[in-house]
């Protein structure tokens, strides 16, 4: 989706910026392990389709991604490739009534799990859809025995609302409130939202203190 291509979002414990060719390789390395494709329902792509992937999600009105660094790592190395450590993603579905989005999470580096990253990282990305491209429904389809995000969703007050036994799936949705809103900004704390520019390497991230967010929103 363009209209992320030059934005980074400063947590407290995590970075979100756009997914840039550089971070491709690593991203198909994670995606050679059947565990990760599993949960994530993807099919192994090669490197060359996943440069194309990559550059689709980037155009893709209907998809926006973003690559999640782990802040701590980043402050340390001023690596973007090093501290990768998973992806966050919305896609958005054609619906009669209201703007859903289907939401995804995937914390690809074992050694980033169990910090809490997963769960700000996923709030940062819900705020930033209902802010920034005016989402009023979320849903997520996640394995059943993937036990670690239902859990994740639950916390972020998702609530199941299908069951599959053929696809060995489960369904959780979210309506967009005040209160859910007022609810991520106690999750995520603060961020900085600010301006990413990679491609010419002169604009790489500065870190500083997150500020205090106020989201408006009009309840219709």
């Amino acid at each position: 989706m363009l209209i992320n291509r030059n934005t980074k979002i400063i947590g407290s414990k995590v970075i979100l910026i756009p997914y840039k060719k550089e971070h491709v390789e690593k991203y198909h390395r994670w995606m050679q392990s059947p565990e990760l494709l599993r949960l994530t329902g993807s099919e192994p792509l090669s490197l060359q389709q996943e440069y194309e992937m990559q550059n689709s999600w980037m155009v893709d009105a209907n998809k926006c991604t973003f690559i999640v660094l782990d802040k701590e790592k980043y402050q340390h190395t001023r690596d973007e490739i090093e501290s990768m450590i998973g992806d966050t993603n919305l896609y958005f579905m054609d619906t009669e009534t209201t703007l859903a989005a289907e939401a995804e999470i995937m914390i690809a580096e074992e050694w980033a799990r169990g910090k809490h990253c997963g769960i700000e990282a996923m709030a940062i990305m819900l705020w930033y859809g209902i802010e920034q491209l005016d989402v009023k429904h979320f849903l997520v389809r996640i394995l059943d025995d993937n036990v670690a995000s239902i859990k994740l969703f639950e916390k972020l007050g998702f609530i199941q609302t299908v069951k599959s036994e053929a696809f060995k799936e489960v369904t959780m949705e979210k309506v967009v409130d005040l209160v859910f809103i007022e609810f991520l900004k106690v999750v995520f704390g603060s961020v900085a939202v600010t301006v990413y520019k990679s491609d010419d390497g002169d604009d790489r991230i500065e870190i500083g203190e997150p500020s205090p967010l106020k989201i408006p929103y009009v309840d219709e």
